[in-house]
This record gives C-alpha cells, sequence and structure tokens, in this order.
C-alpha cells in the first residue's frame, strides 16, 4: 500500500511538472509571435489613417478585440467557446484588411455553443497555422472556416483551409499542435483530442474535440455585441 501511495504522489508530481512546463512553452510561444503580430498591424494601421481612415478604425477596433481577449491568464483557466472565436475572427478580420481579396473567412459556430469552457490558445494556434502554411505561401490565398458542432457529449471545433496542404514542413507535427496535443491531455486526459487531416479538394483541416460539458449562453458576449458596445 505504501509503495502504491508513493507511486500515486510521484505521478501526480509528474504531471504537476509537465504542467508547468507547457505553460511555460506557451508564454514562450506568446512572446515570439504577439509583438510581430502587434508591430505589423499598428505599422499598416498608421498607413491606413492617412490613405483610408475608415479602414485604419476597423482595423484598430479588431485589434483592440484581439488584446482584450489576449489578456495573460494561467494555462489552466479556460476561455470559452465564445471568446475564443471572437478573438480568432479579430485576428482574421485584421489579416483580410492586410490581404485584401486573397482572403476570406468563413465561421459556423452555433450560439448555444458560445459559452462552452474552452482551453485558451489553441484555436488561435490552428487560425495561425491555417494562414501561416496554408494560405500565406499562395498567391491567390484562399479561405479559413472555423466550425462547431456537438455530438454524445462532445464538442469537436474544426479550422479548415484551401491552402497548399501537407508538405514535408507541414505534416502537422509542428511546435504549436505538438503543445496543443500536450495541454490537452494534461487537462482532459484520454477525453479529448486533436486530428489534422487533409481538406478536399487542397489544404488541411485541424479539428479540436473536448467535453462538451455545462453551456449557458447568456454568460459570454458574442462578437456582434461586442461591437455595438465600442
Amino acid at each position: 500500500m505504501a509503495d502504491r501511495r508513493r507511486g500515486e504522489r510521484a505521478a501526480n508530481e509528474q504531471t504537476v511538472t509537465e504542467k508547468e512546463l507547457t505553460a511555460a512553452k506557451l508564454s514562450l510561444l506568446h512572446a515570439q509571435v504577439e509583438p510581430h503580430f502587434l508591430y505589423n498591424t499598428l505599422a499598416s494601421a498608421q498607413y491606413l489613417t492617412r490613405s483610408d481612415p475608415a479602414l485604419a478604425d476597423e482595423m484598430l477596433g479588431n485589434l483592440i478585440t484581439y488584446l482584450r481577449h489576449s489578456l495573460p491568464r494561467t494555462e489552466d483557466q479556460a476561455s470559452s467557446l465564445g471568446e475564443e472565436v471572437e478573438r480568432a475572427r479579430a485576428y482574421l478580420e485584421i489579416l483580410k484588411i492586410r490581404m485584401g481579396p486573397r482572403l476570406d473567412l468563413q465561421i459556423d459556430v452555433p450560439r448555444h455553443l458560445l459559452a462552452l469552457p474552452f482551453p485558451t490558445m489553441m484555436l488561435q494556434t490552428l487560425v495561425e497555422n491555417a494562414i501561416k502554411h496554408g494560405l500565406e505561401p499562395r498567391t491567390d490565398g484562399g479561405t479559413v472556416w472555423i466550425l462547431a458542432k456537438e455530438s454524445d457529449g462532445k464538442v469537436a471545433v474544426t479550422v479548415a483551409d484551401d491552402g497548399q496542404g501537407f508538405s514535408d514542413k507541414t505534416s502537422g507535427t509542428g511546435i504549436g499542435l505538438r503543445n496543443v496535443r500536450e495541454r490537452l491531455r494534461l487537462a482532459y486526459g484520454p477525453e479529448a483530442n486533436l486530428s489534422v487531416v487533409a481538406n478536399f479538394p487542397t489544404g488541411v483541416a485541424a479539428t479540436i474535440t473536448v467535453p462538451s460539458g455545462a453551456v449557458a449562453p447568456s454568460s459570454v458576449r458574442t462578437a456582434e455585441q461586442a461591437q455595438e458596445s465600442r
């Protein structure tokens, strides 16, 4: 019995250490990515203030939304699906201004799922991958889809693109996706997973599946409500 208890304590200590390491990796990822995105967005907005003030205002409004949902929170503190979709929408709306007709966005997330607890920054990682590895390398760009559906007590959230698809450098095993898989394992165990498959006819579809839990739609502000309050 004593050996069993020692084994359980050791396993718990290992899990805590793994969570701390994963949180450190996530913080490092934020430090590497966000300043670059912020600099490019502010530079674009500065240019637009002279050439198209209305578009500059739209870009800055989306940047405010993005930053509001990117304030630091503990790695284990759940966001909501609505907050994560709103952050991703703001990010992609900024890129639509910068990329022009090369980028299209389609979001289909049922309203009753918006308050679902959802890990922070995971959806953002999938969206950034779709842009960086899927659409930016293509001259004619393409479309990013964000989709969610509930079935059998679980919610599947998919980010798909019709970009260049898998290559030797984008095989679905990058650092960001490994981080997502590790965080899902630590937070949900075998109840959650990330799948990355080829989209048809081109591109990639990445899906995070988590337990649905309790949903309370009134507790989350939608993107439209946030826009109205500004």
